[in-house]
């Protein structure tokens, strides 16, 4: 057999033999390769994924189950504590009643306890509350039952303003006051409408002092001299409150409020220099005659003096009542212009 004949034999079987594996590509494109790696990838990052979020749900479970074994803790810890000291109150109520016994004395009775419930108030705002009424926020020893019994036993319902209050304040058209009452009862009316008057002044300062509020050294001065007036005349609103002001005091200021009401600025001012700095005479030089000292000399003059220097707390708030009386002429002021301060 020849070549030809080889070589179309051959072609032959080629041509009728159909090939089902084509030849691996040689050469990829770029696209390719580039979607090939981004599947990759994605597909590790996913498995990353899924192990990141494995460990975190292992450990939240992990935390969870801490929490609620220290929580379990804490509440038996409670749980003893208590029982402790109940015992402990117990069996020193059984060694009171020995002793008294042994030595002759009457039973002691059991006090009625105020039962209150621990979730009535939050802690914050039972502080709050109770540095409103001006009482210890915490005392010594005293847990949050303790503070909450302490605060119900108060019973005392603070009126909001600039300086919270228990007084009962009354209208702007019943705050006019007179003279100074005899009975007690009348007293109590007029301290309610003293606080009335000076929480309304504050009010208006402080809304005055909020309208025109900038960041200047004078708006900033101004803005303190209102809070410190605040703090100052606290002490007050507490005397009022208790109905212990001195005669001496009280006069003198239902004198200046009087005539703050009735825009007389002037003879308000007059009033609050009587009640700072008296109107005893004073000493320009030789003073005593003699080389004795007489009995009862230093009474003659008591009743003029000022109350001014007479403690640091009346001092700051005889001079809040004056920055009172300088803002009030602004905002209400006087018919007549000989009644402006000067």
């Amino acid at each position: 057999m020849d070549f030809a004949a080889l070589m179309s034999k051959e072609i032959s079987k080629k041509r009728g033999s159909s090939p089902t594996n084509e030849p691996a590509k040689k050469y990829m494109k770029r696209a390719d390769v580039e979607a090939e790696r981004k599947a990759q990838y994605l597909a590790e990052q996913s498995a990353l994924e899924a192990q990141r979020e494995a460990k975190a749900a292992q450990r939240r479970q992990k935390e969870e189950e801490e929490a609620e074994a220290a929580k379990l803790r804490e509440e038996k810890k409670k749980k003893f504590i208590e029982e402790l000291k109940i015992r402990r109150e117990e069996q020193e109520a059984e060694e009171e009643r020995a002793r008294r016994k042994r030595l002759g004395l009457p039973e002691l009775v059991k006090e009625e306890s105020v039962e209150v419930d621990d979730d009535d108030i939050p802690e914050d705002e039972l502080v709050e509350k109770l540095r409103a009424m001006g009482q210890p926020a915490r005392l010594f020893g005293e847990g949050h039952r303790q503070r909450l019994r302490r605060f119900v036993r108060l019973g005392v319902v603070m009126t909001q303003g600039p300086i919270p209050t228990s007084l009962e304040l009354v209208d702007e058209k019943d705050m006019k006051v007179g003279t100074v009452p005899k009975d007690i009862e009348g007293k109590k009316y007029l301290f309610r409408q003293l606080a009335s008057y000076f929480t309304m002044v504050l009010k208006e300062w402080e809304s005055a002092l909020d309208k025109e509020k900038r960041d200047t050294f004078a708006s900033k001065a101004a803005y303190n001299a209102m809070v410190s007036s605040k703090e100052n005349m606290t002490p007050l609103f507490r005397k009022f409150e208790k109905g212990d002001l001195d005669e001496g005091v009280l006069e003198p200021i239902v004198e200046i409020v009087k005539a703050a009401q009735e825009r007389r600025y002037v003879d308000a001012n007059d009033g609050y220099l009587r009640l700072s700095i008296g109107k005893a005479a004073w000493p320009i030089g030789v003073t005593m005659v003699g080389i004795h000292e007489r009995s009862a000399r230093e009474k003659l003059h008591e009743s003029d003096k000022g109350h001014v220097m007479g403690d640091e707390v009346t001092r700051k708030f005889l001079q809040s009542i004056k920055r009172c009386l300088s803002f009030a002429q602004v905002r209400w002021p006087p018919e007549d212009i000989r009644q402006l301060m000067g």
